[in-house]
């Protein structure tokens, strides 16, 4: 076998020796979330890949600049919210979730792990999150920040292809996470099944039209209804073309993370001393 020509980062490839001497000086410790949801006819379910290669990909780079950091064993179910409907999509509930959270940050610090970051890739899981974070805090002054890496990245879209562009291709089933796809992940996408862009469905409740993800319009103003995805998206695709989407935005995007989520990691290590 081939020697490894960088650190090992996740946990779950220490050994337990490696696991004592590399854990003894408390370095900083990624939780990726994700989900298994549709993602549209093109993408592969489990999101929660994209979350875990981020979290690798910034433990890799924070380590290399001097700060330890490993990767906690990723958490691919996510919080329910929005997509039931879809066949082979796998859930948990809010509270369950928020449960696991809590048992794995509490089974972390049991053994003097308590620099710990949040690298979540589902909206779903946001709420949890911030529940446990939350209440860690207010019983212990512990500190467990989270980057929801898909929130972060519309934001840089921008920057990177433009406005125009990133307004055209922002949406679930498009970016940020089918151009990361075809970078990290090229083998698993179906460019072929990439399908053309729609409007949102006009289906609504009480007569009124949805403008999103639970939420419709009255006399301008939003109003949250019940739903479920296949209400208003076409195959797993909201409003962003998927057609749009490239390697080469997926390249940007992953630098761009990785750089950001590594620098945040020095920050945090910096601040919250081990």
């Amino acid at each position: 076998m081939a020697a490894l020509t960088s650190p090992k980062v996740h946990m779950g490839t220490l050994t337990g020796g490696e696991g004592r001497e590399a854990y003894a000086a408390n370095p900083v410790i990624l939780l990726p979330l994700g989900s298994h949801e549709d993602q549209g006819p093109h993408a592969p379910m489990g999101d929660y890949l994209l979350a875990e290669k981020m979290a690798e990909l910034i433990a890799l780079r924070a380590t290399a600049a001097g700060t330890p950091t490993y990767v906690a064993p990723v958490l691919p179910f996510g919080g329910a919210d929005w997509f039931g409907p879809m066949i082979g999509g796998i859930a948990i509930s809010q509270a369950t979730l928020t449960a696991v959270l809590a048992d794995m940050v509490e089974s972390l610090g049991r053994n003097g792990l308590t620099r710990i970051v949040v690298i979540n890739g589902h909206g779903g899981n946001v709420g949890p999150v911030a529940e446990v974070a939350r209440q860690i805090w207010q019983d212990r002054g512990q500190v467990i920040p989270s980057l929801y890496l898909w929130r972060i990245a519309y934001a840089l879209l921008p920057g990177l292809i433009g406005a125009e562009k990133a307004k055209a291709v922002s949406g679930h089933g498009a970016d940020p996470l089918t151009s990361l796809g075809l970078h990290l992940f090229p083998e698993l996408l179906r460019p072929d099944l990439v399908p053309q862009a729609q409007p949102l469905k006009s289906d609504s409740v009480l007569g009124l039209r949805y403008t999103g993800l639970g939420a419709a319009d009255f006399e301008g103003a939003e109003i949250g209804l019940p739903m479920e995805y296949d209400d208003t998206y076409h195959q797993g695709v909201a409003k962003g073309d998927p057609t749009l989407c490239s390697a080469e935005t997926g390249v940007l995007l992953a630098e761009k993370l990785t750089d950001l989520g590594a620098r945040f990691v020095a920050h945090y290590a910096a601040k919250i001393p081990a």
